[in-house]
């Protein structure tokens, strides 16, 4: 199941730039088990999971700058944190599906080179638009947001949608939610230049885009 997310953060350089950046993925969702609880079912799906601990390693080993892999870290264990403490686990038994977490890796790795490749010092954004309706997941039908999303946006602003569809996945709340230092509307600036990235679903009423606005 694939499911996209969009959100807008705006971003002040050192020497007075403001950007905004959303962002638009699709994701799937991971999912954590209690290996005490659940040695058979782990046994058995050995190669389908990748833990906490190995995403870690591989960041760490991986040739970014130590900016980027620092970045990138910190998002990465916003999600584990969040999904060890709906599953009641610890951090370091948190596992994950093995595409899901190739596909959340991409999308973290990618977004922390963007963000340093831009020189930025300060991130706003605005309030983050969930989304409604129900999603599947391996638990079952879930209402929107998931549960780790709306477990790593507690204490962010999150916008009210009608669209029934899941906008902020737990990769893009992960993202927005160690970037941005505030949740606001744009910023008084001189816009300098505007970017947008489209999402793959259309829906009737409003474009699936996420915009990046870079002033001054």
């Amino acid at each position: 199941h694939s499911h996209e997310h969009t959100h807008s953060h705006d971003h002040d350089h050192d020497h007075g730039h403001t950007h905004s950046h959303d962002h638009t993925h699709d994701h799937e969702h991971t999912h954590t088990h209690d290996h005490d609880h659940d040695h058979a079912h782990h046994h058995h799906h050995h190669h389908d999971h990748r833990s906490y601990k190995d995403i870690v390693r591989l960041i760490e080993e991986a040739d970014f700058s130590q900016q980027v892999k620092d970045t990138a870290l910190k998002i990465f264990k916003k999600i584990g944190e969040a999904e060890g403490h709906i599953h009641g686990v610890p951090l370091e038994n948190v596992h994950f599906h093995e595409v899901g977490a190739v596909d959340s890796i991409i999308d973290i790795i990618g977004a922390a080179i963007l963000i340093h490749q831009l020189e930025i010092s300060v991130i706003k954004s605005s309030p983050i638009p969930v989304g409604t309706g129900k999603i599947r997941i391996d638990h079952g039908i879930y209402p929107v947001p998931a549960p780790a999303t709306l477990e790593i946006l507690k204490g962010i602003p999150i916008e009210h949608s009608e669209v029934r569809f899941e906008l902020t996945t737990p990769t893009g709340a992960a993202i927005i939610a160690v970037l941005a230092e505030e949740f606001c509307s744009i910023p008084s600036m001189k816009v300098n230049s505007i970017g947008y990235g489209a999402g793959t679903k259309t829906f009737k009423d409003r474009p699936n885009v996420v915009r990046v606005i870079i002033g001054e």
